[in-house]
């Protein structure tokens, strides 16, 4: 039977702890780089590997916290999200500069072991950055803007808050997968339209107030003076050869995020309810799994409907629903990361799952075309 898990335990250490499980790979990474050999590959086998079969062992959590926890007992766990930043940066920026004065790994070493490093920064570096940007302190919303500087992705702060959240299950939102959409289609698709999509965010915004799109204000200066520090880092640190790994890892960052992004919603949208006006956002719209050890991992990200119903709620405080309130993946998203690079396979599994979901929550609608191709009419009032 689920629990509701009180205050004075959360406040404790040990309770705490699974989720700091992450800090692990910066040994990894200094092991890989001062090794070389089969060591190069052991970032990716502690994303991928470990946490599938910890999920296997450890099996589902469906206990919740007390959601009036005050943010006091919460200390340890916010910890970890503030002592991610200066870890990743020594991962980044240490091993770049060992790498290139060593001298002693093979370029196919050098590119697995980055290859990693881009897998955490993207699989607990912007993740943990989503953690930050949903809070109100400035101090770590800040955190939250370098972590995405260092993968040069700076502008899915923009189109996290002010699109994915507002607009999730409907045309204007990229990152909702479309149903039979391939993983690989997708990425194209997010990477191309984003960026775009969030300068025009920022700059409704700024209309709203009267201030030109080459106002202060506008964060995008912000994004771009950070991620230029965090280039010419590279380059300080090792040469164009640094630079170009650490480009190398900001890549793979993104694509295992995006990896990430389409697992959450495919296929899930909203009811269209005429004239541009779209039903508000309800638990059903997002795949959940309750694996313990990949939400470790992840900090409960796969809770991901209670994220969409309260955004700011911090990670340990996020709750499960049940198959009645909300669509269940049969794995965590470690292992459906490694389904969804094989589309054939992907929709072969998911799209009966996606059916389903329709049959449940929208019985009457009979004609799903506009929904899985797009075409319905964007939302009121979406730039």
């Amino acid at each position: 039977m689920p629990r509701t898990i009180p205050a004075h335990d959360l406040r404790r250490l040990r309770n705490a702890l699974p989720f700091w499980l992450p800090l692990l790979t910066v040994p990894l990474a200094w092991v890989g780089a001062t090794r070389g050999g089969w060591t190069v590959f052991l970032l990716p086998a502690f994303t991928w590997l470990l946490f599938d079969v910890l999920d296997l062992v450890t099996g589902l959590n469906t206990d919740n916290a007390d959601t009036e926890t005050a943010e006091s007992d919460l200390f340890w766990y916010r910890l970890v999200t503030l002592l991610w930043l200066p870890a990743q940066l020594t991962i980044q920026f240490g091993t770049i500069w060992w790498v290139t004065r060593s001298g002693h790994l093979a370029a196919w070493e050098q590119i697995v072991l980055f290859f990693g490093i881009g897998v955490i920064s993207g699989a607990v570096g912007i993740v943990y950055a989503h953690e930050l940007l949903h809070q109100k302190n400035r101090v770590e919303r800040w955190l939250g803007d370098l972590l995405l500087a260092s993968v040069l992705y700076s502008h899915f702060r923009s189109e996290h808050l002010l699109v994915h959240h507002r607009h999730v299950g409907t045309p204007r939102d990229a990152v909702t997968a479309r149903y039979n959409q391939g993983f690989h289609r997708f990425l194209l698709r997010v990477v191309t339209h984003c960026p775009p999509s969030a300068f025009r965010a920022e700059r409704q915004m700024l209309a709203r107030a009267g201030r030109p799109v080459w106002h202060r204000s506008n964060p995008f200066w912000r994004y771009a003076l950070l991620q230029a520090l965090m280039l010419a880092a590279a380059f300080a640190a090792g040469g164009w050869t640094g630079l170009a790994l650490f480009l190398w890892q900001a890549g793979v960052a993104v694509w295992q995020l995006e990896l990430v992004d389409y697992i959450e919603h495919y296929g899930l949208t909203r009811r269209h309810l005429g004239d541009g006006r779209y039903e508000p956002v309800r638990p059903h719209h997002s795949w959940n799994a309750a694996h313990r050890a990949s939400n470790w991992f992840l900090i409960n990200l796969q809770r991901h409907s209670d994220h969409h119903w309260k955004p700011d709620r911090r990670f340990p405080l996020l709750q499960t629903y049940d198959a009645t309130e909300a669509p269940q993946l049969p794995f965590g998203y470690p292992t459906m990361g490694v389904l969804a690079l094989v589309p054939p396979l992907w929709r072969r599994y998911m799209n009966p799952k996606v059916r389903a979901w329709r049959r449940q929550f929208y019985p009457d609608i009979a004609d799903w075309t506009d929904y899985n191709r797009g075409t319905l009419p964007l939302p009121k009032g979406s730039a």
